[in-house]
């Protein structure tokens, strides 16, 4: 699917019909943790929720929280859900 501006990864999954395992979508539950193989360019700055429920390493790995991390320019991103439980 192409990505689109404006859209979290969250919202994507669910415009597309793919599962993708959340509960709160604001960036307190962690269940929506992902990470970012392509593209993070292309995806908004970390937000404070993700800087506090991620781990550094985490960050830097490309770790993100699908409920906060938004489309901001096209182009293409790789995303694989990687929920902690």
């Amino acid at each position: 699917m192409e990505p689109e501006t404006g859209f979290t990864i969250v919202d994507m999954a669910l415009k597309h019909g793919v599962e993708w395992g959340f509960s709160c979508l604001r960036g307190t539950c962690s269940r929506c943790r992902c990470q970012v193989v392509e593209g993070a360019e292309h995806l908004s700055a970390p937000t404070d929720e993700e800087l506090d429920n991620l781990g550094d390493e985490e960050i830097e790995e490309g770790f993100r929280l699908g409920c906060q991390a938004t489309v901001r320019s096209a182009g293409a991103v790789t995303i694989v859900h990687k929920p902690y439980f």
